[in-house]
This record gives structure tokens, C-alpha cells and sequence, in this order.
């Protein structure tokens, strides 16, 4: 099986991610042994962004890796278990919150597809970019 960032890049949606992924310098850390849970946002919910918003982030990388960060929740969380939450606490340092009663949403965004397994964690991809407060 593929880890993280192998798997978004051969899931051929997330080249939006993977970029700025790369640009933050954070592509050690999601090789890295995890496990992680990533909520990754596809390249549909980069383009939902406010004209410029993607380009300013990959030339201001500590705000991109904020952001980056507000993604991923340290473990491996399986749909199963996410449902049972109301929130996690993700390794930029604040909240997400999760809703399960219509769906799983994730802030303001909704789970499309749950548990895409990799071999330090797994992803769940979301149709909205989440933005910490």
C-alpha cells in the first residue's frame, strides 16, 4: 500500500493538495511512520476558494502550513469512529468540529469519501477547503 501523499497523488484529484503540500515542506511528515488522518480537500474544493486565495498561500508558508496542518489529526480515525466524535483536535492546535447526523460533516464541509486506506493512516476526502479561526 501506498502512504499519504503517494496515494493523493495516484488518486489523480489532489494536485492542488500534493502542490501545496510540497510548497509547506510537509512531505516528510505525511511519509512519515503516522498514523494520520487526513482530510483532504479535492482540487474542486481548491477552486470553491476566492480567486488568488491558493496562489497568496503558497507564497505565505507559514500561513499555508496552518492550514495544511488544520487537515490532519494525529492516529488513524476510520469513518466508523468519527461518527461516535463531535470533534478532534488536529495538529495545527485547534478544534474541528463533526456532525454525523446527515452524513459526516467536518466544519463546514462534508465527508464524499470515507476510510482511503494508506499504509500510515487514512484519508477522507472533503468537498470544502476547512480554515482554521
Amino acid at each position: 500500500m501506498a502512504d499519504i501523499v503517494d496515494t493523493a497523488v495516484n488518486a489523480g484529484s489532489f494536485s492542488t493538495l500534493v502542490a501545496a503540500v510540497k510548497a509547506a515542506g510537509l512531505v516528510d511528515t505525511l511519509k512519515g511512520k503516522g498514523p494520520f488522518t487526513v482530510f483532504a480537500p479535492t482540487d474542486e474544493a481548491f477552486a470553491k476558494l476566492p480567486e488568488g486565495t491558493v496562489d497568496g498561500l503558497l507564497k505565505d508558508i507559514p500561513q499555508l502550513k496552518k492550514i495544511l496542518t488544520y487537515h490532519v489529526v494525529s492516529g488513524k480515525v476510520m469513518a466508523a469512529d468519527v461518527v461516535k466524535l463531535k470533534s478532534a483536535k488536529t495538529v495545527e492546535g485547534s478544534e474541528v468540529a463533526i456532525d454525523a447526523s446527515k452524513g459526516v460533516k467536518v466544519n463546514n464541509s462534508t465527508v464524499t469519501t470515507p476510510d482511503v486506506a494508506a499504509d500510515n493512516g487514512v484519508i477522507h476526502i472533503i468537498d470544502t477547503v476547512l480554515i482554521p479561526a
